[in-house]
């Protein structure tokens, strides 16, 4: 499952750190991993990966049903807002 923001990419650079793709990828011991392409304020669209539960954290924080709901999020106020030790 892949969701990407092609209009994100296509458009001006983002202003902050904001999450433009997200996929559900296999970790290496098996279990499931949030993988998500950031787009930076300089253009550049680098990917982060997050082990299965800090990834249903990251989409409780941001109350997205689905990955679609994370697109367009800012990478900083979800780390502004979340507190991952309750996860």
């Amino acid at each position: 499952m892949s969701v990407l923001a092609t209009t994100a990419l296509t458009e001006t650079v983002a202003r902050e750190a904001t999450i433009v793709g997200a996929e559900i990828a296999a970790g290496h011991d098996g279990t499931a991993e949030l993988a998500l392409q950031i787009q930076y304020e300089n253009g550049v669209i680098a990917p982060v990966v997050l082990d299965q539960d800090t990834g249903l954290g990251l989409m409780k924080a941001c109350g997205a049903a689905s990955l679609a709901g994370l697109i367009g999020r800012s990478w900083r106020e979800i780390f502004a807002r979340a507190s991952f030790e309750e996860f």
